[in-house]
């Protein structure tokens, strides 16, 4: 049994972090319903490629795990009203659209907290529910540019870089709906209520910019690209070595530089005082030294070494990666459509010894379980077709 076996879940959100954060939850033991429309697009959804007989992308058939699905027209007053039967028996409501729009279909938490006053309602957006920007689209990219991180990241020469990795979506957006809503859940076992969180990614990405973001609030000079000890201005750093792989080097305290000095060949260097005399000087000596070998023959140097340097993998090896792999992190998962059939997914990084995560099924189409969930409420099948298209 999971950990939040029990708890029930409306889904309305798109995209990726909504999705990412119910996924999380679904995986821990949450009943996960995703509520979507036949004419929404949804960007994720249709990410390629398609896993064969599945009826879903890959990318569809991670985010969907565990969850079930169904179509509503919320544009018309008999699917708002097929909500408002769901969400008698639903703990928790999830949505990222932008203020006002579950207002006007009349699924605002306001509305929704009279049939249910238990109800915990996460609103996931951009720029959230208040200010000037709360109505403006945006993007991952968007978050990070405004929040003045990426005025520090990247290269001094060429600017700001792109990780194809979505920070705030993933590590802001979702994560923080995860906290807010099982820290909501907590209160309510406390005192009985229910509650609206507002989630904004603009907002968790402020802190991210974390010590030298409070050093300059605190009224230090602002952060410089290359300028800094975390983002390249020393050297902890990317380096490229022989056969064009890379090498990252995270040896910041003393006993970690000493163990990459031994391992780099520059002894003489080992007890740090160079880094306060010229510390440029360390990181070109690095640079051309670590040239002369491939990446692999540095790996095998350093992996007796207690020094903070690790290969950079690719996706290919980090699937075959011992240590990711004991970890369970890339989990074969049933898919649900498709006779003895599984897919490779990513994995859920909460480790529970009572009870870890489970991976049931992956994701389904969009819409599979509509007759069945709207059957449970009492519609004919004349009125599940009017509800769902």
């Amino acid at each position: 049994m999971g950990a939040l076996n029990g708890l029930k879940i409306l889904d309305f959100s798109t995209l990726l972090p909504g999705p990412y954060a119910t996924l999380m939850l679904a995986d821990l033991g949450a009943e996960v319903l995703r509520v979507t429309g036949p004419s929404q697009y949804d960007l994720v959804t249709h990410w390629p490629p398609e896993i064969e007989g599945s009826g879903t992308t890959a990318a569809a058939a991670w985010l969907g795990r565990n969850k079930k699905t169904i179509y509503l027209n919320l544009k018309k007053p008999a699917g708002v009203e097929a909500v408002h039967r769901l969400i008698a028996d639903y703990d928790i409501v999830i949505e990222q659209f932008r203020p006002g729009v579950m207002k006007k279909l009349g699924l605002d938490y306001e509305t929704l907290r009279q049939i249910n006053p238990r109800l915990i309602y996460c609103s996931l957006t951009g720029y959230g529910q208040t200010g000037p920007l709360a109505q403006r689209a945006g993007h991952d990219i968007n978050y990070l540019s405004r929040s003045g991180n990426m005025a520090q990241a990247g290269r001094a020469a060429t600017g700001p870089v792109l990780t194809d990795m979505q920070i705030a979506d993933v590590a802001v957006g979702a994560m923080n709906s995860v906290v807010g809503i099982l820290a909501a859940v907590q209160h309510r076992h406390t005192t009985g209520e229910g509650q609206y969180i507002d989630i904004a990614m603009l907002d968790g990405m402020v802190p991210f910019s974390t010590m030298d973001g409070a050093c300059f609030l605190a009224g230090a000079n602002a952060p410089q690209r290359e300028g800094e000890l975390l983002n390249g201005g020393g050297i902890y750093d990317f380096y490229q070595t022989k056969d064009g792989g890379y090498l990252s080097v995270g040896s910041l305290e003393p006993k970690f530089f000493a163990a990459l000095m031994q391992g780099a060949g520059f002894p003489e260097w080992a007890d740090g005082t160079i880094l306060k005399t010229d510390p440029d000087k360390v990181k070109n000596a690095l640079r051309e030294r670590l040239l002369t070998k491939t990446r692999d023959e540095w790996a095998e140097i350093f992996k007796s070494l207690d020094a903070c340097v690790e290969p950079v993998l690719s996706m290919e090896e980090m699937r075959e990666d011992e240590q990711v792999n004991q970890r369970g992190m890339v989990p074969q998962v049933t898919l649900p459509l498709c006779e003895n059939k599984t897919v490779q997914q990513l994995g859920c990084p909460i480790n529970l010894s009572a009870c870890p995560p489970e991976y049931r099924h992956a994701g389904y189409p969009d819409g599979y379980h509509t007759k069945e969930i709207l059957a449970e409420l009492g519609y004919s099948e004349a009125e599940i077709a009017e509800l769902s298209t």
